[in-house]
C-alpha cells in the first residue's frame, strides 16, 4: 500500500490547485503560534482495522510535517477513545477534538443528516456527491446544521459502496425476509424492513462477533477489502449486490467526514483553517482511491475462500426504487432542513444531467417546504 505521505512543498503546490479550482489561493501556513508548539487533535475514526483505518493513521502522522509543526492530528481507531456511537457527544462536549465517522450515523440525531450520504436509489457515483457539495451548496448546509450542535462539519470523506455479507444466497429481494440483519439505520433500514428483514443497528467494529454468534445471518458493512480484513468471509459464505455495475442499491457512495468541534476550531489559526479544508478534499480523493484499489485484491481472495457473489436483478432494483421514492418523501418531511436538502438532490436527479427519477416515479407526494 502506498502511505499518504510528501513533503511540504510538493503538498502545497498540490493542495494550492485544488483550492484556487473552488476559488481559494492556499498559501504556505505562516507560524501562527509560538515558537516550538503545535497545536495537537485527538481524532477517532469509524474504521475498526484494514486499510481503512491504515489509510486514516497515514494520513494524520502526515499533517505535522505538512504544516511545519503547527498542527498534528493523533488518530485513533474505532473504540479506543469512546464507542462509535458516543462520537457525536465527545466531539460536542470536547472529549476529543474531532471525528471520522460515517456520516449517516447522525440521522438520528440530525435527520437531514440521512440526505448527507447516499441513501436507496439516490445519488448514485461519488461525482455527484461532490457536486452535491462543492457546487450545490450542500457544504454549506451541512456546516450550518453542525454548527447547531457546537461542531465544524470540515468535509465529506469518499470511501466507496457497501456490500452485503450473508450466511444464505441472497438472490432476489424475497430472500431479505425474516433475515436477522445489520444495517446503519435510517432509511436505509425501514427500506429493509419494508422487505421483511428484521434490521439492527450495529458498529462495525460488532458485526463480526454477531454474525459468528448467529445473532445476525445477514449484515451489511462497507466494501471487500476491509470486510476481508475482519474476516467476514470466515463467518460467511455469501456476497450480495445489485445489477451489474451497481454495487449497491442502498448506498453506493458511503460518505465520511472530518467533522471537528467547534472549540477547538475556532481556535485553529485562519491559515490552518484554509490548509485543513483543502487537506480533507484532497484526502477524500486519496482515501477513495486506494481503497478501492484494495478491493481489486480482495475479490480475489473472497474468490480463493469460496465466497458465491449473487446479484440482484433488473426486477428486484424496481421493487426497491418503488419503496425508496416513499421513504425519500417520508425522511424528507420529517424537518426542514431535511427537506431543502434532499429538494436540491431531487432536482439534480431529474435533470438531464442524471435523469434517475422521472415526473411519474414521484407523482402525487410533496415536500412541506
Amino acid at each position: 500500500m502506498t502511505k499518504i505521505t510528501t513533503n511540504r512543498r510538493d503538498f502545497l503546490k498540490k493542495s494550492a490547485i485544488g483550492v484556487a479550482a473552488a476559488g481559494g489561493t492556499l498559501a504556505a501556513p505562516a507560524i501562527a503560534t509560538a515558537a516550538g508548539d503545535t497545536i495537537k487533535w485527538k481524532i477517532q475514526t469509524s474504521w475498526p482495522g484494514g486499510i481503512g483505518l491504515q489509510i486514516f493513521k497515514d494520513w494524520c502522522n502526515s499533517i505535522k510535517e505538512k504544516t511545519g509543526g503547527q498542527l498534528e492530528f493523533i488518530p485513533f481507531g474505532a473504540k479506543d477513545v469512546v464507542g462509535d456511537f458516543q462520537l457525536f457527544d465527545a466531539v460536542k462536549n470536547g472529549v476529543i477534538d474531532a471525528m471520522n465517522p460515517f456520516t449517516l450515523y447522525w440521522a438520528g440525531r440530525i435527520p437531514a443528516s440521512v440526505f448527507l450520504s447516499s441513501y436507496p436509489m439516490g445519488l448514485r457515483n461519488p461525482h455527484e456527491w461532490d457536486v452535491f457539495y462543492y457546487g450545490l451548496g450542500g457544504l454549506e448546509i451541512a456546516r450550518e446544521l453542525f454548527a447547531k450542535e457546537g461542531m465544524f462539519y470540515v468535509g465529506p470523506i469518499q470511501h466507496g459502496p457497501n456490500i452485503i455479507h450473508s450466511k444464505v444466497p441472497i438472490r432476489s429481494v424475497d430472500d431479505f425476509r425474516g433475515r436477522k440483519m445489520r444495517l446503519p439505520g435510517g432509511m436505509v433500514a425501514e427500506v429493509f424492513q419494508e422487505l421483511g428483514a428484521k434490521t439492527t443497528l450495529l458498529p462495525g467494529s460488532e458485526i463480526f462477533p454477531a454474525l459468528e454468534k448467529g445473532t445476525i445471518d445477514v449484515a451489511d458493512y462497507v466494501g471487500p477489502a476491509i470486510n476481508l480484513a475482519l474476516g467476514f468471509d470466515q463467518v460467511t459464505d455469501y456476497i450480495s449486490m445489485g445489477p451489474p455495475g451497481m454495487m449497491s442499491v442502498y448506498q453506493p457512495v458511503d460518505l465520511m467526514d472530518l467533522t471537528v468541534g467547534m472549540k477547538s476550531w475556532n481556535a485553529l489559526p485562519d491559515n490552518l483553517k484554509k490548509f485543513v479544508e483543502s487537506e480533507v478534499h484532497v484526502y477524500s480523493d486519496l482515501h477513495h482511491a486506494q481503497i478501492q484499489a484494495a478491493d481489486q485484491e480482495a475479490w480475489k481472495k473472497f474468490e480463493e475462500a469460496g465466497t458465491e457473489v449473487t446479484r440482484l436483478s433488473a426486477d428486484d432494483v424496481e421493487i426497491i426504487t418503488e419503496i425508496a421514492v416513499k421513504r425519500w418523501f417520508a425522511w424528507a418531511n420529517k424537518d426542514a432542513n431535511a427537506a431543502r436538502i434532499f429538494k436540491i438532490q431531487l432536482d439534480y436527479m431529474m435533470s438531464g444531467s442524471l435523469g434517475y427519477v422521472t415526473p411519474d416515479m414521484i407523482e402525487g407526494m410533496e415536500l412541506n417546504i
